[in-house]
C-alpha cells in the first residue's frame, strides 16, 4: 500500500455538495455521508494499492462509495454485496456534483431493474 501523496480528506464545501444530492434525492430520509479510507488502484495496471479518502453511505440494501483520487478527483461505485458491485461506466470525474448524481442516476436506474426482475418482469 501506497500512501504518498495523498489528497486531504473531503472539505466542508464537497461534504455540502454531496449531503445536498442526498437530501434531493432522498429527502428527510437522507443518509449522513461517513469519512473512510478506502485502497484503490490509481492506474488500471497498477499493482498496488494506494490509500484514499473516501465517503461511505447507505441507503437500505445499498452501499456507496465516494473516493477522492486527487485534486478535483474523484471515483464512485455502489453495491449490494461483494458479488454486486456498480460502477457509473465513468472510470474518473473532475467535478464532484457530476459524480455524485451520476451515481445516484447510475443507481436509481439499476434499483428498478432489480426490482423488475424480483417481479419476474
Amino acid at each position: 500500500m501506497t500512501q504518498a501523496g495523498s489528497p486531504p480528506g473531503f472539505t466542508e464545501a464537497e461534504r455540502w455538495i454531496v449531503e445536498t444530492a442526498l437530501r434531493e434525492r432522498w429527502g428527510g430520509d437522507a443518509p449522513a455521508p461517513e469519512d473512510v479510507e478506502v485502497e484503490v488502484r490509481l492506474r488500471p495496471t497498477a499493482r498496488e494499492l494506494t490509500a484514499r479518502p473516501a465517503l461511505y453511505f447507505r441507503q437500505g440494501d445499498c452501499h456507496f462509495l465516494i473516493v477522492k483520487t486527487g485534486d478535483r478527483r474523484y471515483r464512485c461505485q455502489f453495491f449490494y454485496s461483494v458479488r454486486e458491485q456498480y460502477g457509473t461506466g465513468i472510470e474518473e470525474f473532475d467535478d464532484l456534483a457530476d459524480c455524485t448524481v451520476t451515481l445516484l442516476r447510475v443507481q436509481a436506474d439499476q434499483a428498478r431493474e432489480r426490482a423488475r426482475a424480483a417481479e419476474g418482469g
